[in-house]
């Protein structure tokens, strides 16, 4: 009797470690892809912060008026863009940008 207690012991143990063993190896295939995504992720917006702060700093901006559009480009007063929006058959003009007074 002691025997079988000892064998069946034995054998839940053994069932209950692979069970445990397999949760763990998905976890760890679970957290192996997403620091995967993460590193391919923050690989990215480097890039795309790089692009950006390249292609908008101020000298290149001013470098790419001059390449591009020569004289072409004129400054402007952002608060007087408007936007025309049709109404019943009439357009009415609406600023843009709102000012806080």
């Amino acid at each position: 009797m002691k025997k079988k207690i000892l064998i069946m012991s034995i054998l839940i143990l053994i069932l209950f470690t692979s069970w445990v063993k397999n949760s763990s190896k998905k976890i760890e295939d679970k957290i192996f892809d997403v620091k995967e995504n993460i590193r391919l992720l923050k690989t990215e917006i480097e890039y795309v912060l790089l692009e950006y702060n390249y292609l908008s700093s101020p000298k290149n901006l001013t470098q790419y008026q001059n390449q591009y559009f020569e004289k072409d480009l004129i400054q402007i007063d952002i608060t007087k863009i408007r936007e025309l929006i049709e109404n019943n058959n009439k357009l009415l003009e609406k600023k843009l940008i709102k000012i806080n007074k």
